[in-house]
């Protein structure tokens, strides 16, 4: 029986959840860059999987991979050893410098186990008061959807509804130095951010601020927590964001693009102190550190690297940046990136983003909408001059004649 793609999204909206709002597109291969609908229509993904799809799609090398050890051993967890864990430990240890390492598989638990661990570390070693441990965060923050997590987000529709929430969270203005210094106190333990605020449009804040936030956290022995699960490995033209500005976190979070879209895979990287809090059952996952994960996401680092992915997102960014901004077009605001990490906002008289993705999508790109007027654009780092060029074209004809 064949099925039409209207029968496959009647079907997902009468058994599913509707906590997405996808574009009405049901995707069946993909390759590199490139999408095919289940009518054969292709399309370029400029998404990316929110950056979970850096190394392209089905990268060979990566399925090589998974599924020779899919055919040896694929979970024990971890109340046994694997021969996978170690080497991807060794592997990421190499790549980061990380001292300690901290398996887990979505990037939300990435987070939850970051907040656990630096909070212990704070009533352990720094000497907070039980109980009293604060986390400082940014306005406007996306770091997962899980309850402990959108109880600091500022955003209404991720918390309206899900309340009573934990405290120990305090919230300032992203990029405000002075508002991050006024709010350290004596029993702050840690600092969580962004590099760069993805979900919240891709917001880059002023140079200088990370350098001076590690310094901050430094002075006042806070720990200073990057959340690399969209801006790291690769995206914004350097392995990870933090070397935008030469400093070094002591905790950075990866994920996505850590198993190049082929399994859930995330980890923490630390050091002995803050990881080294944690003992034997006071943290865990069935899955985290499975073998077919280690071996998955040591292939994706591998090709992240060996083939060039980050020096060509660095290069196709700015052929992608600079050829939006040439774009005259009414309609947009601003044009901003990093890496391939990019964004253009539209103005609000222009009309919402949404109805450009869709525009879009009929000329063979697939982008989202975010904030209602930004248009976020992040395609697989194994783009090429031609592709980008390509893009160009239909970003061009979409901006310039849509309403």
């Amino acid at each position: 029986m064949t099925r039409l793609p209207e029968d496959y999204i009647a079907a997902e909206h009468e058994l599913g959840a509707h906590n997405y709002k996808p574009i009405d597109v049901v995707l069946t291969r993909g390759e590199g860059v490139w999408l095919w609908d289940v009518d054969g229509n292709r399309y370029m993904d400029c998404l990316a999987a929110y950056s979970a799809v850096n190394q392209g799609h089905c990268h060979p090398k990566i399925l090589a991979a998974m599924t020779e050890q899919a055919a040896k051993l694929t979970l024990t967890s971890r109340a046994f050893r694997n021969d996978q864990l170690a080497l991807l430990y060794e592997d990421l240890a190499r790549l980061t410098g990380a001292h300690k390492i901290l398996p887990m598989n979505s990037g939300a638990e990435a987070v939850e186990s970051a907040v656990k661990a630096v909070r212990k570390w704070g009533y352990e070693v720094k000497g907070v008061p039980a109980g009293k441990a604060e986390i400082i965060v940014c306005a406007n923050n996306f770091h997962g959807r899980t309850l402990g997590i959108v109880g600091f987000s500022t955003d209404p529709v991720a918390r309206t509804g899900f309340g009573p929430f934990a405290p120990g969270f305090r919230v300032v203005p992203f990029g405000d130095i002075d508002a991050l210094e006024q709010a350290i106190t004596p029993n702050t333990v840690a600092f969580l951010v962004e590099p760069i605020q993805g979900e919240a449009g891709i917001l880059i804040p002023p140079a200088g601020y990370f350098t001076r936030a590690r310094e901050l956290c430094t002075q006042h022995n806070v720990t200073l927590i990057l959340d690399e699960i969209q801006t790291g490995l690769g995206r914004t033209g350097k392995l990870l964001a933090e070397e935008h500005e030469g400093i070094e976190a002591d905790v950075t979070l990866v994920g996505k693009a850590l198993s190049g879209g082929f399994y859930p895979v995330s980890a923490v990287l630390s050091n002995s102190e803050v990881l080294g809090v944690l003992q034997p059952g006071e943290h865990g996952s069935t899955f985290g550190g499975n073998p077919l994960a280690c071996a998955v996401a040591r292939a994706a680092l591998q090709v992240l690297v060996e083939e060039g992915m980050i020096e060509n997102a660095e290069r196709q960014g700015q052929r992608f940046i600079e050829g939006l901004r040439s774009i005259r077009s009414n309609a947009v605001r601003d044009v901003r990136g990093r890496g391939l990490m990019l964004a253009v906002e539209l103005h609000p008289e222009a009309g919402g983003a949404r109805a450009y993705c869709e525009v879009l999508r009929e000329q063979g790109i697939l982008a989202k909408d975010t904030h209602d007027h930004t248009i976020r654009i992040a395609p697989p780092l194994v783009i090429t001059a031609d592709e980008v060029d390509w893009a160009l074209e239909r970003f061009d004809t979409v901006l310039t004649t849509s309403k």
